[in-house]
């Protein structure tokens, strides 16, 4: 299906793997111009050889000045700037709060939190002078529950919602839509660490905790990167246009989290 996304001018935090990758290939797919980056330089040689018509480039957007850079070469290759996906977050720790060192709370919210205030602040003016576009925000289905032994991760997704809807009220005028989206379990690497890192504390199997985990959810099954990309161009297609300040769950309708 052909969503009218040609032609946009996107930026993709995190885009060497996962969900970042499913995006810039989805975005690409339709004649979007894309510029990602990521930390990972490994990830990042593989999506120029697979993507050749997506630019990349090392970043790490915990530290404000490699997004100054991300940003100052993205602009100059795009021609300016349509679409803002902030992509890039860590899992943290997965342990009772008591033993949650400074440096790994700090870690979780420097990257999850702090780096997408430092992308929106350097993107808003780019889309303003574009005279509007769109910015998704990624949260996770953990910013609507709470998720024993992930406190840091839970606070980063959580304030990632709050964030999106006050900016969404901010930026209506300058129209700029600025939703998030809310993912449940993501089939690949990711989530079969903190499946093994929760399945240790627990003192049970990895798969008695993967099982534990999807029978919470409706559909009894993950979700793809693909799930979410789709989603994505979705909300800055033209079939997007009148959404705003939404935390959109994709999920297969996740009850609860443990």
């Amino acid at each position: 299906m052909d969503l009218g996304v040609s032609g946009l001018r996107v930026l993709i935090t995190a885009g060497g793997a996962g969900i970042g990758r499913a995006m810039a290939e989805a975005f690409a797919g339709g004649g979007s111009s894309v510029h990602l980056c990521d930390i990972d330089d490994a990830a990042l040689a593989d999506t120029a050889s697979a993507l050749p018509e997506v630019s990349v480039q090392s970043c790490d957007v915990s530290d404000p000045k490699a997004v100054d850079s991300f940003f100052a070469e993205g602009l100059q290759r795009l021609g300016g700037l349509d679409v803002l996906i902030n992509n890039a977050g860590i899992s943290g720790p997965t342990k009772p709060v008591e033993e949650i060192s400074d440096a790994e709370w700090r870690q979780t919210l420097s990257v999850n939190l702090d780096g997408q205030f430092y992308c929106l602040r350097k993107a808003v003016p780019a889309l303003r002078a574009a005279g509007g576009g769109s910015i998704v925000n990624l949260s996770s289905a953990a910013g609507r529950f709470g998720f024993p032994l992930r406190t840091p991760y839970v606070a980063s997704k959580w304030a990632i919602v709050g964030m999106t809807k006050s900016l969404a009220m901010e930026l209506g005028k300058d129209k700029i839509r600025v939703n998030c989206l809310c993912p449940g379990p993501v089939d690949g690497d990711r989530i079969r660490r903190v499946i093994a890192a929760k399945a240790e504390q627990r003192g049970i199997t990895e798969a008695e905790m993967e099982a534990e985990l999807l029978k919470d959810v409706s559909l009894n099954c993950f979700v793809s990167p693909q799930d979410i990309a789709n989603m994505a161009v979705y909300l800055a297609s033209p079939a997007g246009a009148t959404i705003s300040g939404q935390a959109i769950s994709i999920d297969g309708n996740i009850e609860v989290l443990k």
